[in-house]
Order: C-alpha cells, then structure tokens, then sequence
C-alpha cells in the first residue's frame, strides 16, 4: 500500500521546487493525495478493513490541515496546488 520510491520521485519531480525537496507543503500534500487514492481504491475492494479506512481518515486529517496551512501562507500556491491535483475546495 506505500507508494514506491519511483512514484515518490515521480510526485517530487512533479510539484517540488528542486529534485531534493521533499518538505515543501505541496510536495506533502501532493504525497498525501497519492496514497489517499491508493487507499480509496483498495477501500472499494475491501470494504470491511477498518484499519485501513482509519488511516485513510488520519491521512485525509493531515492533508486538510497542511491545506488549510498553505491556503493562510500562500494563497496562490494553494489555488494551483488544488487545481492540479483536482482537489474539490
């Protein structure tokens, strides 16, 4: 269910500002929105794995307040983040 080091690099190279930047906001969010779907997937398939769906909502927790963190900092950031990763807000 984690995500492979490809996918990781993949996610990184794709929203973070260098090859090295895995702290960034977006790069963390993008992360989240990644295995949220991996999850989600895997939850339409094996409805009864209460563990699983507890991480999902933990991860889904996490995701919002990172959002709600970069929608404070920066507000334009936020605006294409979601956009890009279609995010509803």
């Amino acid at each position: 269910m984690a995500l492979t080091k490809e996918q990781k690099e993949a996610v990184v190279k794709e929203f973070g500002f260098s090859e090295a930047d895995t702290g960034s906001t977006q790069v963390q969010v993008a992360l989240l929105t990644k295995r949220i779907t991996e999850l989600t997937e895997h939850l339409q398939t094996h409805a009864k794995d209460n563990s699983s769906r507890r991480g999902l909502l933990k991860l889904v927790g996490q995701r919002r307040r990172l959002l709600k963190y970069l929608q404070k900092v920066d507000l334009e950031g936020y605006r294409s983040l979601i956009g890009k990763l279609g995010i509803r807000k």
